[in-house]
C-alpha cells in the first residue's frame, strides 16, 4: 500500500510540473537562473488579456528581462476580465511579489490594488494603464502617435479622400488615446468619410473582426464603396485583412497599429492589402517593463512616465525577394528596435 500511495504522489508531482513548465493561465511560472534561489526577485505580470502574437512578443520580451536578471516570472492572465484582473493584482499583492507588472488594466478596476501595493513597499510598473499614482511608472506607446502615423499614411496614398471603415473599441487606454488623434483626423480631412465603425474585445478577436468585415464588404459591395480600413490593434486589422483577401477586395487597403511575426507576414502576402502599420517592437516593450521594475527594486530613480517612440513600417518598405522576421526588421526600418 505504501509504495502504491507514493507511486500516486510521484505521479501528481510530474503531472504539477509539466503543467507549470507548459505556462497558460493565471499563476503560470517562468524562472531565470544566474542568480542562487534565495537571491531570486519573484516578479508578478498581471494581463488583462493574452490575445494574438503581438502578447506572445510582449511576455517574452518581459520573461527574457526577467531571466537576465536571475529572477522568477509569474503571469496572472484575466482572459479580458476586470474584475478577474482586479483579483489577480490583490493575489500578487497578499503574495509579496517583489515587484509587478501591469499590463492593460484601467483605474477604475484596479487603482485601489495598486495603492495596496505602494502602501506594502512593492514596486509597480504599468504598461498601457491610466491609472496615476506619484512614484508608479507607466511605460507606454505614444498611442496619440502610433494613430497619427497611421492615419496620415491613409491620407496620403488617398490623396485626403474616401470612405474608410474604423475598427476600434472603447475600455483601453491606448484606444481611448487613439480615439482622440482620430476625431481630430476627420476634422482635418473632410473629405475622408467614416462609413461604418466596429470592434471588440474577445479571446477571439481578430476571428470575430474577420466575421464583422465580411458582413462589411457584403454591406459595400462595389469597388470604390470603402476605399480603406483604419484598425486601432494588429488583432483587428489580421481579421479586416483576411476577410478583404478572401472577398478578392484587395483595393480596399488596411492601416493599422502594432506588429508582429504573424502581421508581417500577412503583410508580405501576395496582393495584401495591409498597406502600413504604427508600431513599436513588442519584445522591447516587454524588456523595458521589465527593466522598469528592476531599477525601482534596486532604489534607483525611475520617471514617472517612460514613452517608447513608435515607427511606421510599410508594406513597400519590405523587400520583394524575401519574407522578413521581427528579428530582420532593422535591416530595413531605421531605428526598429532601439
Amino acid at each position: 500500500m505504501k509504495k502504491h500511495v507514493s507511486r500516486i504522489s510521484f505521479l501528481a508531482l510530474s503531472l504539477s510540473l509539466l503543467l507549470t513548465a507548459c505556462g497558460g493561465g493565471a499563476g503560470s511560472t517562468s524562472q531565470g537562473g544566474d542568480a542562487a534561489a534565495g537571491d531570486k526577485k519573484r516578479i508578478a505580470l498581471v494581463m488583462r488579456q493574452d490575445v494574438g502574437t503581438f502578447s506572445a512578443q510582449y511576455i517574452s520580451g518581459v520573461k527574457a528581462e526577467v531571466e537576465k536578471h536571475g529572477g522568477e516570472l509569474t503571469v496572472f492572465n484575466a482572459n479580458t476580465d476586470l474584475a478577474k484582473m482586479a483579483s489577480n493584482l490583490d493575489a500578487a499583492v497578499n503574495q509579496n511579489f517583489d515587484g509587478i507588472l501591469i499590463d492593460h488594466g484601467t483605474a477604475e478596476a484596479l487603482q485601489q490594488g495598486t495603492q495596496k501595493a505602494v502602501d506594502k513597499k512593492i514596486p509597480v510598473v504599468l504598461f498601457d494603464t491610466d491609472i496615476s499614482i506619484p512614484g508608479v511608472p507607466v511605460v507606454e506607446q505614444d498611442d496619440q502617435k502610433l494613430a497619427e502615423l497611421s492615419l496620415e499614411q491613409l491620407a496620403s496614398d488617398h490623396n485626403g479622400k474616401g470612405n474608410i471603415v474604423k475598427i476600434w473599441v472603447a475600455g483601453f487606454a491606448p484606444m481611448e488615446k487613439r480615439q482622440v488623434k482620430y476625431e481630430e483626423f476627420l476634422k482635418k480631412y473632410p473629405d475622408i468619410k467614416e462609413i461604418a465603425a466596429f470592434g471588440s474585445a474577445t479571446n477571439n478577436t481578430a476571428v470575430d473582426t474577420q466575421t464583422q468585415m465580411e458582413a462589411i464588404l457584403r454591406q459595400y459591395p462595389n469597388k470604390g464603396d470603402i476605399t480603406a480600413v483604419w484598425a486601432a490593434w494588429d488583432e483587428f486589422a489580421k481579421g479586416a485583412t483576411r476577410a478583404i483577401q478572401q472577398a478578392g477586395r484587395t483595393e480596399i487597403k488596411v492601416y493599422g497599429i502594432d506588429l508582429s511575426d504573424e502581421d508581417l507576414q500577412l503583410m508580405q502576402a501576395d496582393n495584401s492589402p495591409w498597406a502600413a502599420t504604427a508600431a513599436v517592437d513588442p519584445s522591447n516593450i516587454g524588456r523595458i517593463h521589465a527593466e522598469t521594475v528592476f531599477k525601482k527594486i534596486k532604489g534607483e530613480e525611475v520617471p514617472d512616465s517612460v514613452k517608447l517612440n513608435p515607427l511606421l513600417v510599410k508594406q513597400d518598405d519590405l523587400p520583394k525577394d524575401k519574407k522578413v522576421t521581427m528579428a530582420e526588421l532593422s535591416q530595413y526600418i531605421t531605428e526598429w528596435g532601439k
